[in-house]
């Protein structure tokens, strides 16, 4: 959830050849694999080196990787996907236990909306919310895989309701024909109560919403079961299972109830993901967008676009009519682009199966672009609400009779000050941004290799997907130096 962000003095003017330095630093940093993460929601602090470095260096690493790719054999990307380490297996059974867990918690965190502070930095839950559930989680899954598996509120509810009502089997099945298309609705009612809606963090207004939501989608669980909703109508649960398909651990059932765990390279299970239908790609299209376009609205380019003084921002409850047009036309946009490049692409290596098989498994590529921007969109406010939220759950109701003996003891709001750790923030900002084009290009590579099955039509075919990356690398790191108001 983003908020106002700290601002930082603008740092000394440094040397030609500190500058240097920095420049090369900043590009070493940017070849570095890893996590993705990108541009942040409170940008207070400013880049130490001009925006053209990083924009520069960003494209070219990116465009280099693919030019690598496409005269590297096939061999070592594959072994590298395929390549797996035992971890041995768990009962499956212990999910039922967590998920009651979970969904008490999740109760009592809606009873503290109603009855605790209105303070959102008191009140756990529009911590628990945005903070933790929303940046903490998202990041769990893509670092580990498939956490949200244990902690699905919705599984114990569903199981208990099922048993009560003597509904051991689904009466109805979910249309086919509807594939993601009731994710992406909930998705985008989500993304605008977070990015446009007045008061999405005011714990009583939060507190209705996560209870209606919570009704919504166990209804639909009984009704379509609960393997079925949370694949394709719940967006929370569709989303975080996408982003577990980053993680390095593997989970996958095996006989007596257990599942059997693996160590995986990152992105190694996107390349083997099925293919998903049209509307799964553009539930993911939306997902990335979202996060794109919280990015943007609050830039003084955007500003200046709707007509609004950065310096004398009027709030959300003033420009929710140009908000909402704004994340309608960013996915519109991403869209677009993405299914224009994978036609051409298809034309170029001419493959005949058609726009929507390439383009539900090329999409999977997205994944750790959307990780990367969510997760370090939001990652210099997490790194403060988290210790709200700590303090928070020790005086749940605004006692100051809890743990900590005060809503905001322990709490370093400026954990983020100083020219050194602005340095680093921005620096490991700009490089996770590149780190995550790189993942992408290299998933879509296997990708397109697998489809094709020859070196050639797989990099004919990956040409306008690869601009379209280089092109959504320099816009992170153009989103990552843009000063913002609001």
């Amino acid at each position: 959830m983003a908020r106002q962000g700290m601002t930082q003095p603008m740092p000394e003017r440094t040397s030609p050849r500190a500058r240097r330095a920095l420049a090369g630093l900043g590009l070493c940093l940017a070849l570095l694999p890893g996590e993705a993460l990108a541009h942040a929601s409170e940008r207070g602090h400013v880049l130490l080196l001009p925006t053209g470095h990083y924009l520069v260096g960003g494209a070219a690493a990116v465009a280099l990787s693919f030019l690598v790719l496409a005269f590297m054999p096939p061999g070592p990307p594959e072994r590298l996907a395929r390549w797996r380490l035992p971890l041995g297996s768990v009962p499956a059974a212990s999910r039922l236990w967590t998920s009651a867990l979970s969904f008490l918690f999740l109760a009592f965190l809606v009873a503290t909306g109603f009855l605790g502070s209105r303070d959102p930095l008191t009140n756990p839950l529009p911590l628990m919310v945005w903070a933790m559930f929303w940046v903490g989680l998202v990041l769990a899954q893509s670092l580990f895989g498939d956490v949200w598996r244990w902690l699905d509120p919705w599984y114990a509810p569903w199981r208990a309701l099922s048993y009560l009502t003597g509904r051991r089997v689904e009466r109805a099945a979910l249309p086919g024909r509807l594939g993601y298309w009731p994710a992406i609705v909930l998705f985008f009612a989500f993304a605008w109560f977070e990015l446009v809606h007045p008061a999405p963090d005011d714990p009583a207004v939060l507190a209705r919403a996560v209870l209606a939501y919570f009704a919504v989608n166990l209804a639909a669980m009984l009704v379509f079961g609960h393997a079925a909703w949370s694949r394709q109508g719940e967006c929370l649960s569709a989303f975080l299972r996408m982003m577990a398909r980053l993680g390095v651990v593997e989970a996958s059932d095996e006989a007596g109830g257990r599942l059997r765990l693996a160590l995986c390279l990152p992105g190694a299970k996107l390349v083997n993901a099925p293919p998903l239908p049209a509307s799964g790609a553009l539930f993911l299209l939306l997902a990335l967008s979202s996060v794109s376009f919280d990015g943007l609205m609050r830039t003084f380019f955007w500003l200046g676009l709707i007509g609004v003084n950065p310096l004398e921002f009027p709030g959300r409850s003033a420009v929710m009519a140009s908000s909402t047009a704004g994340l309608l036309l960013a996915f519109a946009l991403l869209s677009a682009a993405f299914f224009a490049a994978v036609a051409l692409g298809e034309r170029l290596a001419g493959g005949k199966a058609g726009l929507s098989p390439a383009a539900g498994a090329l999409v999977w590529s997205i994944v750790p672009i959307a990780t990367a921007y969510h997760v370090a969109h939001y990652l210099p406010s997490l790194v403060v609400d988290a210790q709200y939220a700590l303090a928070a759950l020790a005086d749940p109701f605004g006692s100051r009779a809890g743990l900590s003996g005060a809503p905001h003891l322990g709490v370093q709001a400026g954990a983020l000050m100083g020219a050194d750790r602005a340095w680093l923030i921005w620096n490991f900002q700009a490089a996770a941004i590149v780190g995550g084009h790189l993942l992408a290009v290299l998933v879509a590579h296997v990708v397109a290799f697998r489809r094709h099955g020859a070196v050639e039509a797989a990099v004919r075919s990956q040409v306008a997907l690869a601009v379209l990356m280089v092109g959504y690398t320099v816009l992170g790191l153009w989103l990552l130096a843009a000063p913002t108001a609001g």
